[in-house]
């Protein structure tokens, strides 16, 4: 299916959407003055990136600092079974956990790569107890404390 979203993808909606990608306020005549549409056709060209999912989601990206919330940890995480409803449940709890900004299901000695965003190390450490002790499931994890974020939330190259 995303192959053939991607298909339909014309030049103009991929210039939208490395526009919007930057700044998802600017307005549609802005947009529409830089690509060489009208206003109501780059209305039309959103709603339909939208309707198809093309567009998932609108947010606004935080200052972690700025918010209290300065530490991002990376954990890798190896399950004891692979047996699905266990994965899926390990999926749904992480899901659940509003420090978990990122979660990624892999192949290699891991089985998951979390974000989390965390004000300090008590949490992270409360967060260890839930997420993989009294959770279940966890043969080990391995933790990596980001020094700097670097680069985070790169729009999607087009």
């Amino acid at each position: 299916m995303a192959g053939s979203v991607a298909a339909a993808l014309d030049e103009f909606d991929l210039k939208i959407l490395r526009m919007v990608q930057a700044d998802n306020q600017l307005s549609q005549r802005v947009i529409g003055d830089a690509i060489g549409l009208s206003p109501p056709a780059v209305a039309r060209r959103l709603q339909h990136l939208r309707k198809t999912k093309v567009i998932r989601s609108e947010i606004a990206v935080l200052d972690e600092v700025a918010v209290g919330r300065p530490l991002t940890i990376i954990v890798h995480v190896t399950t004891e079974n692979e047996r699905l409803d266990l994965l899926d449940a390990m999926k749904d709890r992480f899901m659940r956990c509003p420090q978990v900004q990122q979660c990624y299901y892999v192949t290699g000695e891991m089985d998951f790569i979390l974000m989390l965003n965390v004000k300090d190390m008590a949490e992270y450490n409360e967060l260890t107890r839930s997420l993989f002790f009294d959770g279940g499931n966890v043969r080990s994890f391995q933790t990596c404390v980001s020094m700097e974020n670097v680069k985070t939330h790169g729009p999607i190259p087009l």
